[in-house]
């Protein structure tokens, strides 16, 4: 065999090679790249494979179950001390009546406290001069009393909240979770009534599943703001929430 010959083989092999190893890294990145698409449980291709595209999906609408509060009193006086002690005592009716609504401890948290000089500006421009003192004290409850909202804002403030930044509706983890599974399993079974229906339509069967992805919103979280100095009726209302489920089936 001639030099010539044995050097063209060997150039042959080197090219099939090559393929050989672009192919296998182009289905390594797209098994890759199918697995970032959503939530990919598997993903099973065969040459040859006959797959039915379809889509489920569920939709509910949710209230929220769970209801967060900043609420805080502000104090001025002519000394730090004496502003201090004035607005503890105002704050220890704030969370007494918190108590008496039924909250606990757990419920209740310090967020914000602070002691800061007031000062006086001289119209002249001269230098300001320090002319008492302010301290803030806010807590944010956080609790699941959503339909005792009204009470607990009209006793705070009558025990001497004055600081009422807002209020924010949330839907608890677990209400969350108990949702997510419930439109996972309806969407499941309406892509499954859909392809049973377009299988008989097409006249094939339904062998296996190839690939299976979740697409979902979250659960928006709706907002109010308290501007009043009584709380008349607050509703929390209720948002809408989707889950969609991609199947694709195996047919034959």
């Amino acid at each position: 065999m001639s030099q010539e010959s044995s050097d063209n083989k060997f150039y042959v092999i080197i090219v099939i090679l090559s393929i050989a190893i672009v192919v296998i890294a182009a289905g390594l990145y797209s098994v890759t790249m199918a697995g970032t698409a959503g939530v990919k449980l598997f993903n099973v291709t065969t040459p040859g494979q006959k797959l039915l595209y379809v889509s489920g999906s569920a939709s509910s609408f949710v209230v929220p179950d769970t209801v967060s509060i900043s609420l805080g009193v502000l104090t001025q006086a002519p000394s730090a001390r004496e502003t201090s002690d004035k607005n503890a005592v105002s704050m220890n009716a704030v969370i007494s009546a918190l108590k008496n609504q039924g909250l606990t401890d757990k419920e209740i948290q310090t967020s914000v406290f602070s002691i800061q000089p007031v000062y006086s500006y001289p119209k002249d421009g001269g230098a300001p001069t320090i002319t008492g003192y302010s301290a803030s004290n806010n807590v944010v409850v956080t609790t699941r009393m959503v339909g005792n909202l009204s009470d607990i804002l009209d006793k705070s403030v009558a025990a001497g909240a004055n600081q009422v930044s807002g209020i924010s509706f949330m839907v608890s983890e677990e209400k969350q979770k108990q949702i997510h599974d419930d439109l996972l399993a309806v969407a499941v079974k309406d892509a499954r009534e859909k392809a049973d229906r377009l299988a008989e339509n097409l006249k094939v069967k339904i062998t296996g599943v190839s690939s299976t992805s979740i697409s979902e919103g979250g659960i928006p979280q709706p907002m109010a703001l308290v501007i009043a100095e009584k709380a008349g009726p607050i509703q929390p209302g209720e948002s809408q929430v989707s889950l969609s489920v991609q199947v694709t089936y195996i047919i034959e």
